[in-house]
């Protein structure tokens, strides 16, 4: 049962978010113009990371301009894309927002982290065996899975922040708050969808690496089917009432 949660600027819904359908209806979304979206996202990928902390905003936007406006039905030029440059500003503030909170979040587990990773090298180097060596190695993956989990954390956090610049208006902070409440009210959903995306990305890795570039539309339409099932798309304005005789 969805239960309607009202905020100043945008409206979000708590609802059961499937992963593994999120998924299938993003591909179903693209599907007949599948490479078509495929440049598109690895256009705005290459671009926005040149420059990431002034061009992956608008990039971003970009992109979900374009997955918008095919959810809508409409036509979906690729000069579409650039259209993200319309939102720069709101774009620019939620990348800083996300990258400042990242390093925030990040730094202390990069300290831990390296703790970790002396404490292993001194003992290797007293015990002088394999358990030394087993202790350093469990110190690095213990190291490593610390990072993609605080990774994992807050990219799921900030998930919606850029379809919400681009579909509701929104400016950067107000995108970034209002999609950690929106999160925050469906977690087990989105970090679930978060974290099949990973995998799925991490398949592609695996796959030569450039099997990411090909499951990147997937992981971008899953992203904006689970954005409308939280964030419903608004009702069409009503045709102004005709004057009276």
């Amino acid at each position: 049962m969805e239960q309607a949660i009202r905020k100043p600027s945008a409206e979000f819904v708590r609802v059961r978010v499937r992963p593994g359908q999120c998924l299938e209806q993003g591909w179903a979304l693209i599907r007949d113009q599948y490479w078509l979206f495929l440049g598109i996202a690895l256009v705005g990928m290459l671009i926005g990371g040149a420059f990431p902390l002034l061009l992956m905003g608008p990039m971003m936007c970009g992109i979900y301009l374009c997955y918008l406006q095919k959810m809508r039905g409409e036509p979906v030029p690729f000069e579409t894309l650039f259209r993200g440059f319309d939102h720069f500003v709101p774009s620019l503030v939620a990348t800083l927002v996300t990258m400042g909170a990242s390093f925030l979040v990040i730094f202390p587990v990069v300290l831990v982290g390296i703790g970790l990773i002396f404490f292993g090298v001194f003992s290797m180097a007293e015990m002088q065996d394999a358990s030394g060596c087993l202790l350093l190695g469990g110190s690095i993956v213990l190291f490593y899975l610390l990072i993609f989990t605080v990774a994992l954390i807050v990219g799921t956090v900030f998930l919606f922040a850029y379809p919400l610049i681009v579909d509701r208006g929104l400016g950067g902070w107000e995108a970034v708050t209002t999609s950690a409440r929106a999160v925050w009210a469906n977690l087990g959903g989105v970090l679930g969808l978060v974290l099949l995306q990973s995998l799925l990305s991490l398949a592609g890795v695996l796959a030569c690496y450039v099997g990411v570039f090909f499951v990147m539309p997937v992981i971008v339409g899953a992203t904006i089917v689970a954005y409308r099932k939280v964030f419903p798309a608004p009702p069409p304005a009503a045709a102004p009432a005709a004057p009276a005789p």
